[in-house]
């Protein structure tokens, strides 16, 4: 028998990470502005624009709201730049610029949960769009849970009650997998739902400390 009935899972930097951000930034710019940004240039409107949507990503709840995000999101990137065009056309240019790809410990820590049998949900504080984006990714699971969708956001603890209740699981038998201890960890806990921290570069340690997420596997 499975010490867990389900595994919550973070999605960015626990399951997937940015596609060459800077890069596809600067390709971006080019293709829809015909502006020719620095290396540097696009490094620091790319994490201005990280940091604002982080903050405000439970904005997104509907598609009316997700489309002024994007806007709000695309005007920072131009703000950044020095660059004078319509937030509104820029939020294309910022859509092009963004993809995800999924670790590589992904899909194994997928297959095995799968092979187990235990249930597993995505909690993450991101916009409507998450299923979307993970989709796109090739990351398919069968309950996402998102601040712009459920009206709360990590470390929250309801966010991680939605997606319980949708699983029909109780805390205790739960375990969720994040990269930020910040929010995944105090709000797994406070939730009183058992908690492991991915540090894939071995730099915090600690006993809720994995270095894969493959390792959640053996703590079934």
């Amino acid at each position: 028998m499975s010490r867990y009935d389900a595994v919550l899972l973070d999605a960015f930097g626990t399951l997937i990470d940015l596609d060459r951000p800077f890069a596809r930034l600067q390709a971006s710019v080019r293709r829809h502005l015909g502006a020719d940004i620095t290396p540097a240039d696009a490094e620091r409107a790319a994490r201005a624009e990280t940091a604002y949507y982080a903050a405000h990503c439970h904005e997104g709840s509907d598609p009316r709201t997700l489309a002024a995000l994007r806007e709000r999101c695309a005007a920072i990137v131009l703000a950044e730049l020095g660059i004078d065009a319509d937030p509104a056309r820029a939020a294309t240019l910022l859509i092009d610029a963004i993809a995800f790809r999924p670790y590589d410990d992904a899909a194994p820590l997928l297959a095995g949960l799968a092979q187990a049998g235990v249930g597993v949900a995505v909690v993450s504080n991101w916009d409507c769009s998450l299923p979307d984006t993970l989709a796109a990714a090739g990351i398919a699971v069968d309950h996402v849970v998102a601040s712009g969708s459920s009206g709360s956001s990590k470390p929250d603890p309801r966010i991680f009650r939605v997606a319980l209740d949708a699983l029909g699981v109780e805390p205790g038998r739960a375990l969720h997998v994040g990269d930020t201890e910040e929010t995944d960890g105090v709000g797994a806990r406070a939730a009183g739902i058992d908690v492991r921290i991915v540090d894939r570069g071995g730099a915090a340690g600690g006993a809720d400390t994995i270095s894969a997420l493959t390792d959640v596997l053996e703590l079934l």
